[in-house]
């Protein structure tokens, strides 16, 4: 999940696995898988930023699980 703001300021979160395309016309709108789509204050770079980041914590989590199990499993 991502933190983002509508343009009336109020914060929110969206789940980034559904964001399937994010535009600047010139206000930053994504639209999710479902068609539902969200204009918010973020740039799109931001907005991009923000997925990865969230990628990173979820694919750290899911490596340190896999090396636990392999040194558990070595032992």
């Amino acid at each position: 999940m991502i933190k983002l703001r509508k343009i009336n300021n109020k914060e929110f979160v969206v789940n980034a696995d559904f964001i399937e395309f994010v535009e600047a016309t010139p206000d930053t709108v994504i639209t999710l898988t479902n068609g539902v789509k969200l204009v918010v204050k973020e740039s799109v770079d931001e907005v991009i930023e923000k997925v990865i980041e969230y990628k990173k914590r979820i694919f750290e989590g899911v490596i340190f699980n896999i090396q636990s199990v392999k040194k558990e499993y070595e032992q």
